[in-house]
Formats: C-alpha cells, structure tokens, sequence
C-alpha cells in the first residue's frame, strides 16, 4: 500500500523530493490533489510503500530543513 509522505505546493518541488528519494532507493509515486492543474501548478501528494514511510520521513526531513534542495550527494545514504 502506498502512502503520502508530504504533499508539496506544486509539481516541482515534488519532482525535487522524487529525486531526492529515488536517489537513496525509494519507490516513490507523485500524484496530483484534485482536478489536474494547468503549468503544474496545484498542490501533488508524494508517496511511498508504507513500509518505507518512516526512513523517507527521516530523509525528507533533512531535504526540508537542510536548505540543501538539489544537492543530492548531501544527503545520508539509507541503510
């Protein structure tokens, strides 16, 4: 089952979190809320397998309050 994670402003900032998780192995699913929005804007669920949803909380977490967005080589590695 999947589950929500965050649910970011707009298209972009979920395809950044997509990355960031994908890139420390994370199935990760982007979906929009609500009627499908014009130039990405509107807000997009990202989720993840329920069982992953604590370790990409704890990465989410440190893409959020890092400042660092875009630079996936910071981030630690999952386990």
């Amino acid at each position: 089952m999947w589950t929500v994670v965050y649910i970011a402003p707009h298209m972009r900032e979920a395809e950044k979190i997509k990355n960031v998780l994908s890139s420390e192995g994370f199935l990760v699913k982007l979906k929009t809320v609500g009627i499908s929005h014009v130039n990405e804007c509107g807000p997009v669920e990202v989720l993840v397998p329920e069982s992953e949803v604590e370790e990409a909380t704890e990465i989410m977490n440190v893409y959020k309050l890092s400042g660092r967005q875009g630079n996936v080589s910071s981030y630690p590695v999952k386990n």
